[in-house]
């Protein structure tokens, strides 16, 4: 156990071996899961220094500031991260749908033993 990692006050995000940490967004009125995403240093400072999230693109291999194009920011609210700090959880205001589909959530469908429904 890192005690000071896990016990402490000093934001020392562990990253995987990508440089990347695992961000889950939720709304920050209602707690709705809104999105889970990966950040990078840059995407969690510019996060933190802005108010807007921002992630890394693993597709892009970019900094991705959320809204960029479709105008639907995610304005940060708070922010925790987990006791090793190697997963952040943010809530969020979101300016517009969170998914690129046009829904809320990315989590629209329900996983059952016959497949998958709409929710």
């Amino acid at each position: 156990m890192d005690n000071e990692r896990e016990m402490g006050l000093a934001l020392n995000p562990r990253y995987d071996e990508k440089g990347l940490i695992t961000a889950v967004i939720s709304d920050a009125e209602d707690d709705m899961l809104l999105m889970v995403g990966h950040m990078n240093a840059l995407a969690l400072e510019m996060t933190l220094k802005t108010g807007i999230v921002h992630f890394f693109s693993r597709s892009r291999q970019a900094l991705w500031k959320k809204g960029e194009t479709s105008g639907h920011y995610l304005h940060l609210k708070d922010m925790r991260i987990d006791c090793d700090q190697d997963a952040i959880w943010i809530k969020a205001k979101a300016d517009g749908p969170t998914c690129h589909t046009g829904v809320r959530s990315c989590f629209y469908r329900r996983v059952t033993a016959k497949g998958l429904e709409l929710l």
